[in-house]
């Protein structure tokens, strides 16, 4: 399968895990719960999958790698402790808490969450003296004398062979214990992920145009060389960050991320023409509907590289337009969430509506804190909840008089302003997205493998959480 088709089966196997009945207690006991085994190649999105679940569940997660892990910190440390058994003193023999366990005790007591994931990732690259203890955990949920606590499904994930020389073969009586789920690479599949979480444009049109480059590992004469779906999403928020400061971008920092020499140098030589095509395309031009005849007759003598490239400008400028309205109604959202609440409780004239918006704040700021505790917090989350924040606090700052009521009116007036500018920025991105479309016809025509990815982009981004919809306030 491939990783969305994984993510929703681990999501819904997650959800079984949680289920109570009607005494409250877990409808699958945890001892009757299969960990979930993960086997795939390295770099295809495994840890951003337990992310997502977590923020889409609101659970808590517990990450780590048992490549990174010794016996002692793993299953604890040997103790001896003095034990009275039929009155007579006796040594014992004990472990120390396995320093996984108190991490999720940890998690639990920060963020207040008591139920979450705990994700075991490369669970089957341990040294040889942790194996029986690891088939003891698939078994019993055991990390030396310690349960993993109720509440808490386990996922583990594995290396395969050909890609790790540390692999272990778990035998059937250990994988018996276990879910296994085979993954396999799937760049359609990772192309939807990459619109929504903005990967760099140049990245999205030179893996259309080379799918093959996706994923990559063989040896070579220097070592392994190797393209992954992790070393693309990396290497686009490095560019981002280069383009923002102005800093060159060249092949050798395309090669720390995708260090298979032939598909660095191909994108390499397609980043060239794609920043070409941004100096001598009049992209903002094309976006606000003014295609010059000069303009669209090169467009039309364009090769099929050129073409992409073109794309691609379109649609960072298109996909940031689109991101920004998405992520800005979200927080609106929170805000007037935060309003009618207000509103609901305005009693006592005499409360300032500082003190009642702080309450708000307040409120904002302890989830912003539970939900980075647990692990949950989406980067794109965290933005929204900071502009909520940023937005209650100019209201909090407006002058007050001894009329509540009257404050609170003020501020609704306000906030339908705000409401206001933004519905208007909707309909510019609309727009924008009208003369998009318009410009790739008359250019090309009913070339799908252009139109049908534009149209991937807006569709995809539109699915991380907006529907241009009313707000109740």
């Amino acid at each position: 399968m491939n990783i969305r088709e994984a993510k929703e089966e681990i999501k819904k196997s997650v959800e079984i895990c949680l289920d109570k009945n009607e005494f409250g207690e877990y409808a699958i006991p945890a001892s009757k719960q299969r960990p979930i085994f993960m086997a795939g190649p390295p770099g295809i999105g495994k840890n951003a999958v337990m992310q997502q679940i977590a923020s889409e569940l609101d659970i808590a997660l517990v990450s780590c790698s048992m490549a990174h892990h010794t016996r002692q910190s793993a299953f604890g440390r040997f103790v001896i402790e003095s034990r009275d058994y039929g009155g007579k003193k006796t040594a014992v023999s004990e472990y120390t808490m396995s320093e996984i366990i108190v991490s999720i005790y940890r998690v639990m007591q920060d963020s207040g969450k008591r139920e979450g994931i705990l994700f075991l990732d490369e669970i089957n690259c341990i040294p040889d003296t942790m194996a029986p203890a690891i088939k003891q955990f698939l078994q019993y949920k055991t990390l030396g004398n310690r349960r993993v606590p109720e509440g808490w499904a386990v996922v583990t994930a594995g290396s395969l062979p050909q890609y790790n020389k540390a692999v272990k073969e778990f035998d059937v009586s250990s994988m018996d214990h276990v879910k296994r789920m085979d993954i396999r690479e799937d760049f359609a599949v990772w192309k939807l992920y990459a619109c929504q979480q903005g990967v760099h444009a140049a990245v999205l049109t030179f893996l259309e145009i080379n799918p093959r480059c996706f994923f990559t590992i063989r040896s070579a004469e220097g070592g392994m060389q190797y393209a992954t779906a992790r070393g693309w999403e990396d290497l686009s928020t490095a560019m981002h960050l280069y383009e923002r400061k102005g800093y060159e971008i060249h092949k050798k920092l395309i090669g720390q991320y995708i260090t298979e020499a032939e598909t660095a140098e191909a994108f390499a030589g397609y980043y060239d023409l794609y920043r070409k095509c941004g100096q001598e395309y009049a992209i903002k031009d094309i976006l606000s509907g003014k295609i010059s005849r000069e303009m669209l007759e090169r467009s039309q003598r364009a090769k099929r590289e050129e073409r992409f490239a073109v794309l691609g400008l379109l649609m960072e400028r298109l996909g940031e337009g689109l991101q920004r309205a998405i992520s800005r109604e979200q927080s609106l959202r929170m805000a007037a969430g935060a309003l009618s609440s207000i509103e609901n409780t305005i009693r006592d004239e005499k409360i300032p509506i500082s003190l009642l918006i702080q309450e708000q704040t307040d409120g904002f700021r302890k989830q912003l804190r539970e939900r980075t505790a647990a692990n949950c917090m989406m980067e794109r989350e965290r933005e929204e909840y900071f502009a909520a924040i940023r937005m209650l606090e100019e209201y909090e700052a407006y002058p007050e008089t001894k009329d509540c009521k009257k404050d609170f009116e003020k501020i609704k007036k306000q906030f339908g302003r705000v409401k206001k500018q933004h519905e208007n920025q909707i309909g510019q991105v609309k727009s924008m997205q009208e003369s998009a479309f318009s410009f790739l016809h008359k250019a090309w025509g009913n070339q799908e493998e252009l139109i049908g990815l534009l149209r991937v982009i807006v569709d995809e981004v539109e699915k991380t959480g907006s529907s241009w919809s009313e707000f109740l306030l």
